[in-house]
């Protein structure tokens, strides 16, 4: 079948940039909600799950979100940062599905943007970006 719209795949390479900047902002949002709103309940789900100092834990989960969400945005090591985030994605999913009350997201947010994040490890960053493909 032909392509209802021939003269839009020339412009390919900015849904890689649109999914990125938008998955960046949203990361970077997560990771201030780590820090502010949502502190004690991250505190608590980490108690739960027996991870050790959670406290730190907590810094670093928020740092790694906001410092992710900045790589995507300047399209810097998107391959990395998209891998670094989409682990972290998964785990907060299995969160969330362990005690829902915790988080109080939906599952089909975390869906998406771990799909962003694959097709962002898979297609790379496109254009506007500092990453240059080889």
């Amino acid at each position: 079948m032909l392509n209802p719209f021939p003269d839009l795949l020339t412009y390919g390479l900015l849904a890689p940039f649109i999914l990125r900047v938008v998955a960046g902002f949203i990361f970077v949002n997560l990771g201030a909600l780590v820090f502010k709103n949502e502190k004690e309940r991250w505190l608590s789900s980490l108690t739960i799950l027996k991870i050790p100092n959670p406290k730190m834990a907590l810094k670093v989960l928020g740092a790694i979100e906001i410092a992710g969400g900045v790589m995507l945005i300047l399209g810097l090591y998107t391959q990395i940062a998209a891998l670094v985030l989409g682990l972290l994605i998964f785990a907060e999913a299995y969160v969330e599905y362990k005690d829902p009350l915790i988080l109080k997201r939906n599952f089909v947010f975390y869906i998406l943007l771990l799909s962003i994040t694959l097709s962002l490890l898979l297609s790379g960053a496109g254009a506007f970006a500092i990453d240059l493909p080889l």
